[in-house]
């Protein structure tokens, strides 16, 4: 259709909607446009909430979410894509189904809480993310905390987060990263080990800092990075959206070149 003559530099966001405009879709979209991607967007839940507190979640039917999908696949030529929110272990295995439909090359936010400590999951989504999504996952790019709830693993050290990187590439590429440990993020691209140094930043504009990053890194994709120069711009990027970020959430203007 209309996709074979249509600019190749889209992604394809399947998350949920945070009405604040911190985290999300909202900041998804940001954070492509920051870097001169076309965002396309897949709702899975909606949310009340803001930085500091989540008081309501309502997933989105799968059947809903499947048509999203096949509508913005229909016309646009995606390749990359990044989930965050999937919330059900129906949703996980409906877009796990469709990735692998169209064979999407998938960066997976997998998002369990929220900044503010609400449950942004059901209590069998991380057994659904074993059973359907990594292994069709292109990289996982979990935080400390929800590495330590996937790999089943406390991590206390650089070191224990490097077994843990290792424990998840059984599945797929991943990328640990490391804002709430001494700002190193641990890479495993085909057992290859990385370490991309960083720096913490004295600053509460953290509200998002998952969903940027990982459409940072999908944004790099598109553009024809490789995965570790991805990641390594990614991080840039993060440490710079979270230095000149605003209203407790990480800025994703300063990437614009005018």
């Amino acid at each position: 259709m209309l996709k074979e003559k249509m600019n190749d530099n889209c992604a394809m966001s399947v998350a949920g909607l945070d009405p604040s405009g911190g985290a999300g879709i909202i900041c998804d979209c940001k954070t492509f446009h920051a870097h001169g991607i076309y965002a396309t967007t897949v709702v899975t839940a909606l949310t009340a909430q803001n930085p500091y507190s989540v008081t309501g979640i309502e997933a989105i039917s799968t059947d809903f979410i499947e048509e999203e999908i096949d509508q913005i696949m229909d016309v646009y030529p995606i390749k990359y894509m990044k989930t965050g929110v999937l919330y059900s272990k129906d949703i996980v295995k409906t877009v796990s189904r469709k990735i692998k439909e169209y064979q999407l090359k998938a960066v997976v936010d997998p998002v369990l809480i929220s900044e503010s400590g609400k449950n942004l999951s059901e209590d069998n989504y991380v057994e659904s993310l074993h059973k359907y999504l990594l292994k069709n996952a292109f990289i996982i790019t979990p935080n400390v905390h929800e590495a330590e709830k996937i790999a089943d693993k406390k991590i206390e050290s650089q070191e224990d987060m490097i077994d843990v990187a290792y424990n998840l590439s059984k599945y797929c590429n991943v990328v640990v990263t490391g804002g709430h440990m001494e700002g190193n993020d641990v890479l495993v691209e085909d057992d290859n080990l990385s370490i991309i140094e960083g720096e913490l930043i004295n600053s509460d504009n953290t509200h998002g800092t998952g969903c940027t990053y990982s459409s940072a890194v999908t944004s790099r994709l598109i553009q024809g990075y490789n995965l570790a120069d991805s990641c390594k711009m990614s991080k840039n990027f993060m440490v710079n959206a979270i230095r000149y970020g605003f209203n407790k959430t990480p800025s994703q203007f300063w990437e614009y070149k005018f």
